[in-house]
């Protein structure tokens, strides 16, 4: 990449069949939502791919389609996510010689490291890949909190393009920023937090990476207009409708993590005529029930449906 990714970049869904393969036609759609939307990137095999669940012939595969139904409209990004650096370092090799924008990457996870070993981490993948690297700050399933200082350390060394937060930790963010700005900007800062966007731009976020942006693209691209136009009013107007879109995650009932929140995501395409199904990866199971009125419910009452 030669200029910084800002603006939307949203973590796709992946679509499957009943059978749960690869829904290559609701996929198409999607992408083309997206990309007519006006998002400035798309970020593949994130969370809300369903990335821990997918072997690597399938990460592939949902790459390779990816990048094949873009077509280079937007840059794409890709997660190298895994536990520990040799096998990350595997993902990013496979996906060296794909027309990709950057690897996006946690610390290392299921064995306990320190900052130490999480400092070496990233360096030894920057090292080893042309490719610009993004950290995913991810504690939730990590386990594991970026220190912003470090982050920035990393940013001025010329090892991290960026950070992608999805730590939900707004104090820890808004610092982030404050250090990236006195550092003279060396990362480009992505919120994964959708529904306080908002507060992240005036924080001095760069753009955002919101799991909710597949239901709803066209909203954060007005808002991220908005908010580079400083008029925090519409910003603000938009936040708060998207604030409300995002209850879909609460229709779920015994249901937590992915099943829930990826879950809704899901079945809100699906009533959207995105997806043909709200096909889980295994172990997971699709959502049903009382929770397919609350969605449609909301959907209808934030204008989408």
């Amino acid at each position: 990449m030669t200029t910084p990714l800002r603006g939307v970049i949203p973590p796709l869904l992946t679509p499957l069949t009943a059978d749960r393969e690869l829904d290559h036609a609701s996929l198409e759609k999607l992408v083309n939502r997206l990309v007519d939307a006006g998002v400035d990137g798309i970020f593949a095999l994130g969370s809300s791919s369903e990335v821990a669940f997918f072997d690597d012939a399938r990460r592939l595969e949902v790459l390779r389609t990816v990048l094949e139904l873009v077509a280079g409209r937007v840059p794409v990004i890709a997660g190298a996510i895994d536990m520990q650096t040799d096998r990350v370092l595997q993902h990013i090799r496979a996906m060296e010689g794909l027309d990709i924008a950057g690897v996006v990457a946690t610390a290392p996870f299921y064995a306990i490291t320190g900052p130490e070993e999480i400092d070496s981490h990233f360096r030894i993948l920057a090292a080893s890949t042309d490719l610009p690297l993004w950290a995913y700050d991810l504690p939730v399933c990590v386990h594991t909190k970026l220190a912003p200082a470090m982050l920035v350390r990393l940013g001025q060394d010329g090892v991290l393009a960026g950070v992608k937060d999805s730590s939900g930790d707004d104090v820890s963010f808004r610092l982030l920023a404050s250090l990236n700005r006195r550092a003279g900007s060396p990362l480009s800062l992505l919120t994964g937090h959708e529904v306080v966007v908002d507060g992240s731009y005036l924080a001095g976020a760069d753009g955002s990476v919101p799991g909710l942006g597949n239901v709803d693209p066209a909203a954060y691209v007005r808002m991220h207009a908005a908010a580079m136009a400083s008029d925090w009013e519409v910003v603000g107007r938009e936040q708060d409708r998207l604030a409300e879109l995002f209850e879909i995650v609460y229709q779920p009932v015994g249901k937590v993590g992915p099943a829930a929140g990826v879950g809704a995501f899901k079945t809100a395409l699906r009533e959207l005529g995105v997806f043909d199904t709200n096909m889980m990866s295994r172990p997971m199971s699709p959502l049903e029930g009382e929770a397919i009125g609350g969605i449609r419910e909301i959907l209808v009452r934030t204008g989408l449906l």
